[in-house]
């Protein structure tokens, strides 16, 4: 539960409303909703829709995610968020640059 709790924190502090009670969670501001996944097992990627993903992974993870995520190819804009502690990275949001924080 400690990624979810983390996943709730990030998106919070950047200014989102989270929604939702169970580890799977929408985040939104202003017109932009993300459907939100902590991921700790790659094997196991959810599957549903909207316009945009972002899974949280722990660092060990996010290499595997990333792979597994491109080869499925999906039909939505997603990004990996990467937990390392306390600390995170944006591993791919696309468009644009890579952030940390």
């Amino acid at each position: 539960m400690r990624l979810v709790e983390q996943a709730r924190s990030i998106f919070a502090e950047l200014g989102y409303t989270v929604e939702g009670t169970g580890p799977e969670f929408r985040a939104e501001r202003a017109w932009k909703v993300v459907h939100v996944n902590p991921v700790s097992d790659t094997q196991q990627l959810p599957t549903g829709s909207g316009e945009f993903r972002c899974f949280v992974a722990e660092s060990g993870d996010a290499d595997d995610l990333g792979d597994r995520l491109r080869s499925r190819d999906p039909d939505y804009e997603w990004a990996i968020i990467v937990v390392d502690g306390e600390e995170y990275q944006v591993e791919r949001a696309p468009p644009g640059p890579r952030v940390s924080a």
